[in-house]
């Protein structure tokens, strides 16, 4: 079909409607051919090397996918409305005695309050302590890392996610990693683990209405020469927030305190 004409181009463009692609969202979220276990409210296939975002409720649960075995979600949430309470990995480390992200686990804030957290894990192969790709290391390393690159750098990709939602590269902090494992040796170094295959998913609750920005290329320590990253799966769901009287809220005294946090602000704001 020409599109040499601007009539050309509006027919071939119209032309396109229903496709789909391996890699693309589906809106609405409604049409998504396989059920979830509530109302969806975002589905899409992210392709690797490649970013999204999406604003979520409370409440609503938010399951990654690595479909093929090599995506590597990196996931940056912050408190919708009010970004400069965002995803702290340190805290979420430190706060919890533990390094390692996996089911039960919460992703807090610097101010003590629960962001999201761990309901489900079939992959235990994460980091929370590497942080993305940058610019510098993707083009010392692959030739190239600027965002319409063949290997774009992480940090790009979410500064990208970021704008779109009125954010800026000073509002991106460390960013935690789905689907590729890091361990940490006896003498501090970091040992890669790398995923444990295809159809691995971890679930996440979003505890206050979030902000969610995720870039799917390959984490800065995979040691393959190649940019190997494979397409990411994303799918949410209404549900409902974690509550007094659930699990999770009382596993550790530490998760307590954070949803308690979590709770007298939500209230006092009379969204709780």
């Amino acid at each position: 079909m020409a599109t040499a004409t601007t009539h050309g181009a509006r027919d071939h463009a119209r032309a396109q409607h229903g496709t789909r692609t391996e890699t693309m969202p589906v809106v609405p979220a409604s049409d998504w051919p396989a059920a979830v276990p509530g109302t969806p409210v975002w589905a899409e296939t992210v392709a690797g090397g490649n970013y999204t975002h999406r604003v979520l409720a409370r409440g609503t649960e938010l399951r990654l996918t690595d479909l093929a075995g090599d995506a590597c979600a990196h996931l940056l949430l912050y408190v919708d409305g009010r970004p400069w309470e965002r995803l702290n990995t340190a805290d979420t480390v430190k706060v919890q005695w533990n390094a390692y992200l996996g089911a039960d686990r919460l992703l807090l804030s610097d101010q003590g309050r629960v962001l999201a957290s761990v309901v489900a894990d079939g992959s235990g192969r994460h980091d929370a302590l590497c942080g993305t790709s940058t610019l510098v290391r993707n083009t010392e390393r692959y030739g190239d890392g600027s965002p319409q690159s063949p290997s774009p750098a992480g940090r790009e990709l979410l500064k990208l996610a970021a704008a779109k939602n009125g954010l800026g590269p000073r509002d991106l902090p460390p960013s935690l990693s789905f689907f590729q494992g890091v361990e940490v040796r006896a003498d501090g170094a970091l040992d890669f683990t790398g995923s444990v295959g295809p159809g691995a998913s971890v679930t996440l609750r979003a505890e206050q209405d979030l902000t969610v920005l995720i870039a799917n290329v390959p984490h800065p320590l995979d040691p393959r020469p190649g940019y190997v990253c494979t397409p990411l799966e994303v799918l949410a769901w209404r549900a409902r927030p974690t509550a007094p009287g659930d699990q999770l809220w009382d596993a550790t005294p530490e998760g307590r305190r954070a949803f308690l946090n979590t709770l007298d602000f939500l209230t006092a704001r009379g969204l709780a």
